[in-house]
Parts: structure tokens; C-alpha cells; sequence
């Protein structure tokens, strides 16, 4: 089961794909601010019974007109298994959009950062057939952001900084920055960023108070009906791009009045239901018909 920590430490990448450049400038790595990022489905499920998925799938284009992919990976400890799915991921995406992918490993603890950032050799003693090498965000190599001024200049480097490295002494600070500089966002600005950090602090739970306590200082702000109507909007949003994009990566097509009926719907326990469908549905009716 994915955990509220794993969601948050990738689903940053979807609310700011910039934020992937502008820290790695910072490390040494000379990646160009994208003219443009697509979202690309997360599924690369073949026909055979064997599902693998990316926990997030980036395209970047740049400005000279280049391309790469990025996967996103949160990796809480160290696992064997996962250097032969990491390879699968990379060769399936290069051979699928023939762009070159890159995979980036966000951890929160030093010890994993360090197993995933060494190169893992694949093939014989008598032949390396392949060399799989990530690119790895940990608490030793994301800056630790304390000052207010500056994570309000960039708010998702900030709650980076905040989930990786939340279990450092001074997350505290880290955090009351972040309060600092998310009071001086609108709602609907500050609520998702809310919600990731809370999540992302998720497993450490001495984080996650600090986090309540400073949220709880002007909890006003993020508890009225705008809040509340923009975070149930939010939901119903989220749901019903889930359940076209699930219908349109499987090739099962909708009339005019299947699209309506879906983008229409206000019921997020019926959304809920439709996209739990369309992972086994041969067919719209499928999807639609009733219990």
C-alpha cells in the first residue's frame, strides 16, 4: 500500500516539474528550465499480466528543442528487487517514446539516498550489460531551507526540503518558514502545498506536529468555505482525469454522452467507484453499469 509520505514525495513534481531544475542547478547539474512539461500517463503495464507503474512520468522540452522523460521514484528503504523494475522502467520508456529517460529517487533518510545513487551493474561477472545509474534527492544533498524570505521565493524547493529532511533537528525551522511564507498565499495557492507537506511528514510523526501546531496558530485561514469548497473541487477534478486517463490508455473508447456523464459528475464516491472499474472493464458499459 503506497503511504501518505511516498504520494507526497512525488506528486511535488506534478505541482511544480520546475522545481526538478532548479535543484539540481544547485547540485552541479546543468538542467535547463523547461519550455514546456507534459504530463505522460504512469502506467507501463504490458499485455502480458505483469503491471508496473512509476509513482509520476514528466516530459521536458527544452528551449532547443531537445526532450528527456522523468520518472519520479520516493523510496523509503533500500530494496533489492527494485534495480531490475528500475531497469525495466527506463528501457520500456525509451522504447515506448523513444526520448531519453532519466529517474529520479527522492528519500528521506541518508542511508537509502546512498544505496540508490550507487550505480547497480547489471549482467555476468564477464559482462556489465547494462549500468543503471539515477539521479537521487536525499537529506544529503537537498538545501536545507530555514529562512522565510526564501521559501516563499520558491515554495515547492521548500517543501522538498521539509519532507526530505524531516526527520533532521532542524526541521522545526524548516517548517515555520514554510508556515511563513504559505500565510501569504491565497487559499487555493497554499492548500495543496498544505496537504503534501502534512503527508509527506507523515512518517515521522514528531514532524507532523510541529507541522499541526503551526497550522493550528491560524487555522482560520485554511478552514473556511472557500478552503473547503476549493479542496472537495480539487477531489472531483483529480478523480475524473484518473478515470479518462485509465479509459484512454486502455483503448476503450467513450460515446459523447459516456464523456458527459464523467466530467459532469459531482459524486466523488461515484467517481471512486468508475475508476476502480476501469482497471478490469473490457468495455464503457462496463464502467457505467449500475451495482
Amino acid at each position: 500500500m503506497v503511504s501518505s509520505s511516498h504520494e507526497a514525495m512525488h506528486q511535488l513534481f506534478r505541482e511544480d516539474p520546475g522545481v526538478f531544475a532548479r535543484t539540481f542547478r544547485r547540485l552541479g547539474l546543468d538542467f535547463d528550465d523547461p519550455s514546456s512539461v507534459t504530463v505522460l500517463p504512469t502506467d507501463l503495464t504490458e499485455l502480458k499480466p505483469l503491471e508496473r507503474r512509476v509513482d509520476t512520468l514528466l516530459r521536458f522540452d527544452n528551449p532547443d528543442g531537445s526532450s528527456y522523460l522523468l520518472a519520479v521514484e520516493a523510496q523509503g528503504k533500500p530494496d533489492a528487487a527494485k534495480p531490475s523494475s528500475w531497469a525495466y522502467y527506463l528501457a520500456h520508456l525509451y522504447a515506448k517514446y523513444d526520448v531519453p529517460p532519466v529517474l529520479l529517487v527522492v528519500c528521506n533518510d541518508i542511508r537509502t539516498a546512498r544505496w540508490a545513487e550507487t550505480p547497480f551493474i547489471i549482467g555476468p561477472r564477464q559482462l556489465k550489460a547494462l549500468t543503471l545509474r539515477t539521479l537521487v534527492l536525499g537529506p544529503h544533498n537537498v538545501p536545507v531551507v530555514t529562512d522565510a524570505a526564501e521559501a516563499t521565493a520558491d515554495i515547492p524547493l521548500a517543501t522538498l526540503s521539509a519532507i526530505v529532511h524531516a526527520r533532521s533537528v532542524k526541521v522545526d525551522a524548516i517548517l515555520q518558514a514554510l508556515a511563513s511564507a504559505l500565510h501569504k498565499q491565497p487559499d487555493e495557492d497554499a492548500l495543496p502545498y498544505i496537504e503534501f507537506i502534512e503527508s509527506g511528514l507523515g512518517s515521522v510523526p514528531a514532524a507532523v506536529e510541529i507541522w499541526r501546531k503551526l497550522m493550528a496558530m491560524d487555522i482560520s485561514m485554511y478552514q473556511g468555505e472557500t478552503a473547503q469548497r476549493l479542496r472537495a473541487e480539487g477531489r472531483v477534478e483529480d478523480r475524473i482525469a484518473v478515470i479518462l486517463e485509465a479509459l484512454d490508455e486502455r483503448g476503450i473508447e467513450l460515446t459523447d454522452e459516456d464523456r458527459r456523464r464523467v466530467t459532469t459528475c459531482t459524486d466523488y464516491d461515484t467517481l471512486l467507484v468508475w475508476s476502480r472499474r476501469t482497471y478490469t472493464a473490457s468495455s464503457a458499459a462496463e464502467v457505467f453499469t449500475d451495482e
